[in-house]
């Protein structure tokens, strides 16, 4: 009568905690009862990812409203390959963000997958896992033409327009902690503040400045310095921590593409040029295609080069 007695009141006390859990809005699923990504994709026939409106050229919105880009032609890279692996179509959704939005809506699990122009970073990397890069950039500031800044030395007390949140803020504090840092949603805005005299210059990815500067009319009223960027970052996509089969899946799917612009692809060779072509939204001379190629060979290097049945 006594065990009765305690298993009747062990079952009260259990069910006044679940229940207690429930109210409070702690009760959550473990790790292994949680739905994976490639559970989801495959449940729900969706592949949600994040991306930019104004990262020119790996993410932005043209002229007709559309997203297009170099991260964009990943993001579908990935879609294929997913179709393949999951045997099902899927259709390729895209939520465009902020900086300071896109690893939130990856933990909350808003987004699958961001793919903009994210780079990697050791402290990013104990919040979200990343792919292979697949590019690579680093900071630099755009600044007019008669600036003389260019040093560390020379932001002292100068007024720096940064994204909240990006690598480009934090190598701007750590190199010049006196540069006063100006705060903007996003880089239309920096760089109208920066044409307005607003701010002194605008930290950012270099290949992204670039980008934005031979769409401009009067591109020669401004240039980007130093030569030598305050950092190097790889870029990559992010995804969310603990779901290794689809990480396994984008790495192939981009590295697969990689394997098919140095094996000259027609695909895929199109695709780069696209973007970084003689008549693309970036030219490369033929040094920066090389190294290109080069950065590619070696992602692929670090890994397994694709079987030719896989191509």
């Amino acid at each position: 009568m006594f065990e009765t007695r305690m298993h009747k009141h062990k079952s009260l006390f259990l069910a006044a905690v679940t229940l207690l859990s429930l109210v409070s809005g702690t009760f959550v699923l473990s790790p292994a009862q949680a739905e994976t990504v490639m559970e989801r994709v495959k449940r729900t026939g969706v592949l949600t990812a994040g991306t930019s409106r104004d990262a020119i050229p790996f993410a932005y919105v043209d002229s007709k409203g559309q997203s297009v880009g170099y991260s964009i032609d990943m993001l579908v890279m990935v879609k294929e390959q997913l179709e393949k692996q999951l045997g099902r179509k899927i259709q390729l959704k895209l939520v465009k963000l902020t900086p300071a939005q896109r690893i939130p809506q990856i933990q909350t699990r808003k987004v699958d997958i961001v793919c903009d122009a994210s780079s990697f970073t050791w402290e990013r990397d104990k919040q979200v896992d990343f792919s292979v890069s697949y590019a690579v950039t680093g900071t630099q500031l755009l600044v007019k033409k008669d600036s003389t800044l260019g040093t560390p030395e020379s932001l002292l007390g100068k007024r720096v327009g940064v994204l909240p949140q990006t690598t480009n803020e934090q190598v701007i504090r750590k190199v010049q902690p006196k540069a006063q840092l100006v705060n903007f949603k996003s880089r239309d805005e920096a760089y109208t503040a920066l044409q307005q005299g607003k701010i002194d210059a605008f930290a950012s990815d270099g290949i992204l400045s670039e980008g934005w500067l031979q769409l401009q009319k009067n591109h020669d009223a401004f240039k980007i310095v130093p030569d030598r960027p305050f950092s190097r970052e790889g870029i990559a996509c992010m995804v969310p921590e603990n779901n290794s089969r689809f990480l396994d899946s984008v790495n192939f799917a981009l590295i697969k593409f990689m394997q098919g612009v140095i094996n000259g692809n027609p695909r895929n060779v199109a695709i780069f040029d696209r973007s970084f072509g003689a008549k693309g939204t970036i030219f490369l001379n033929q040094d920066l295609r090389d190294l290109a190629i080069e950065t590619m060979q070696l992602v692929i290097e670090s890994r397994q080069e694709i079987p030719k049945n896989d191509l």
